[in-house]
């Protein structure tokens, strides 16, 4: 399923060139630092073991492998994937002290990984960036070890009326927000347009399922300002 926003040439690219440096500070200010609690979700839904093995795709910065490697204290080798150089460099420098991250510069479409090489794929707020949604459903599937598990934490439908209308006014405020924090608004409106295009929560399921996840299902965090799907490769 291709998205039209994200493939016109060189778009995505170009709005997270411009962001990357003050990334993780405009994601505390856009959710309050409620973003934080979402990925330590994530987390405890992987519930994860020392001998489990993780690719992080549309990694940021890096939290969720920082939060991987200190929730399970292991010194297992984790990938993470950006095709964003600046994201990749600051999450180096982030998480320098942390020696056990690969750092790869690649699109969730087409990973550089072997076959059946990971326990876990996640990717957080990365799969609503991406040009073809089934292709990278595809290369999740293909990199996890049978009996893997993918996760996904990504913007949703919100599903109460009342806080439906309250976010969505929020919304309008985040662009004000990008141009006083990072001095650009365009990045935040093409964010707010990328949320309103994205499929609702079902329409991913009925996705993952296309590209053979089984035992699909998904969490609603914050009333559905977010979800989780998660699925097997069985």
């Amino acid at each position: 399923m291709q998205q039209n926003l994200q493939n016109k040439k060189g778009f995505v690219q170009g709005v997270f060139d411009r962001v990357f440096n003050k990334y993780d500070l405009m994601n505390d200010f856009m959710s309050l630092g409620i973003h934080r609690i979402w990925k330590k979700n994530l987390i405890n839904m992987m519930n994860p073991t020392q001998k489990n093995n993780l690719i992080d795709v549309a990694c940021g910065t890096g939290d969720i492998g920082k939060l991987y490697l200190d929730n399970t204290m292991t010194n297992l080798q984790i990938t993470c994937v950006d095709p964003n150089k600046g994201m990749i460099s600051k999450g180096r420098e982030k998480l320098n002290k942390y020696k056990n991250i690969e750092w790869i510069v690649a699109s969730a479409e087409k990973l550089p990984v072997l076959n059946n090489t990971f326990d876990f794929y996640s990717i957080s707020f990365g799969l609503r960036n991406t040009k073809d949604i089934s292709k990278a459903l595809s290369e999740a599937y293909r990199v996890l070890k049978p009996g893997g598990r993918f996760l996904c934490l990504e913007f949703s439908k919100i599903q109460n009326s009342n806080l439906d209308l309250i976010y969505r006014n929020y919304s309008k405020l985040i662009p004000l927000i990008g141009g006083i924090v990072i001095g650009e608004r365009e990045p935040y409106e093409y964010l707010i347009k990328s949320i309103e295009n994205f499929v609702n929560q079902k329409e991913l399921i009925s996705l993952m399922e296309e590209n053979n996840f089984k035992n699909c299902s998904y969490r609603n965090l914050s009333g559905g300002i977010v979800s989780i799907h998660s699925g097997w490769k069985i």
